[in-house]
């Protein structure tokens, strides 16, 4: 995507999925905007949170040693191995650490959160909950009866929220064939010649998902079309894209830094389940509006309530059996998976959003500690990227603690 224009041969394009290839990747990330129409997330340009800065560049000597191997290597290392784009790390609501090693990326870029989205669209479903406005014991089917005799028939909501639907649906991006694609495919606007699928997400899913595999409930499944499904629900109860009740309930309460924006399909339907796209800095208070259960500069954004939930359901027994049943995560021992946050349970109570490709934010209630990460990765799947990041951000964790 070089000079003005980009030669033919180094034009990037949705078509045939070669923007998504690394390193093309390194580029889109940062220009989403420039491949998919998009709907923005506004905030409030005159009430802002408070930054303050505290730089310590000690945490770039803290150790660490990756799952599975012998050796140590540094906090400092591990950016490079990572494919860091950016990373923001926030001790008592300060900032402690802020570094951008990939050029394309700066303080105020919109970089894709990929599956980060997850874990706003089920914020605003538990925010929802909360208010009354969303019954997470209802079915599926009574909010939305175009998913009547689908895969999601006997489902409830709060199988979506929780991923325990039973639909039959690979998330493997390694593999060609895996229904990700058709989903994703579904949602762009540039499709192939000859294409006759479904126009959009939803079509895709009152029309595709047909079959489940086991009961709903039995065990986790993660798989990105029940974030659609959790967004259509919310958009049906309220009357408002996910972009605008984002903006309404968050981002201006908030008072986030900058706009964020959704890529939306052809007939303006933001991507709930990857499809929004945010500053490091929003994403890094936004973390730090959980750990402080609702509140930022004082001020209550969410309910505590909501976060209450997140941390104590994401630990319950059945939450953790039905997490650890599927087998999906078994470097993940112990975890479990509340309003699309991803519960560690571990000895500080921390919990994250995930995204592909290395985006994360991690939220650690004892250490009061924040990171938020925006990557490129070749590897796609977090169980390639885990092994250097879980530790990692522990390892941080304990330095802040104990410093």
């Amino acid at each position: 995507m070089q000079g003005f224009p980009p030669p033919r041969d180094k034009l990037l394009s949705t078509k045939n999925n070669e923007f998504f290839n690394f390193p093309a990747l390194r580029y889109s990330v940062n220009h989403m905007n420039e491949f998919y129409p998009t709907s923005i997330t506004a905030t409030d340009s005159t009430n802002h949170y408070k930054v303050e800065t505290k730089i310590d560049k000690n945490i770039e000597n803290v150790m660490f040693t990756p799952w599975g191997e012998q050796k140590q290597i540094s906090f400092k290392d591990a950016l490079d191995i990572n494919y860091t784009d950016g990373i923001i790390i926030l001790h008592k609501g300060k900032i402690v650490y802020e570094n951008y090693p990939s050029s394309g990326t700066q303080r105020d870029t919109r970089h894709a959160a990929m599956s980060l989205s997850k874990s706003f669209t089920g914020t605003l479903a538990a925010i929802l909950a909360d208010e009354g406005v969303i019954d997470p014991n209802k079915p599926v089917t009574y909010y939305l009866p175009e998913l009547k005799n689908s895969g999601y028939e006997g489902a409830s909501v709060r199988n979506v929220m929780d991923m325990t639907t039973a639909i039959k649906y690979s998330e493997d991006y390694n593999n060609p064939d895996a229904e990700i694609w058709g989903f994703t495919l579904s949602g762009q606007t540039v499709k192939p010649d000859g294409y006759k699928g479904p126009r959009n997400y939803y079509e895709y899913l009152s029309s595709t998902v047909k079959e489940k595999d086991k009961e709903h409930g039995s065990e986790f499944g993660y798989k990105t079309i029940n974030t659609e499904v959790l967004g259509w629900i919310i958009t049906r109860c309220t009357g408002k894209k996910l972009n605008e009740l984002l903006s309404e309930k968050i981002w201006k309460k908030m008072g986030a830094m900058y706009d964020g924006y959704y890529m939306i399909s052809a007939d303006g339907i933001p991507f709930a389940g990857g499809g929004y796209n945010l500053s490091l800095i929003d994403a890094a208070y936004f973390g730090e509006t959980m750990r402080c259960k609702g509140k930022l500069g004082g001020k209550r954004i969410i309910s505590e309530r909501v976060i209450e939930d997140i941390m104590e359901n994401g630990g319950s027994k059945e939450n953790i059996e039905q997490f650890e049943k599927s087998g999906e995560y078994p470097l993940l021992k112990g975890w479990g998976y509340r309003d699309m946050w991803w519960c560690t349970n571990n000895s500080h109570g921390a919990f994250m959003a995930r995204g592909v490709h290395g985006q994360a934010i991690y939220v650690d209630p004892k250490a009061e500690m924040v990171i938020a990460r925006f990557a490129s990765s070749p590897l796609a799947s977090n169980k390639y990227i885990d092994p250097h990041s879980i530790p990692l951000y522990e390892a941080v964790a304990e330095y802040l603690m104990n410093k």
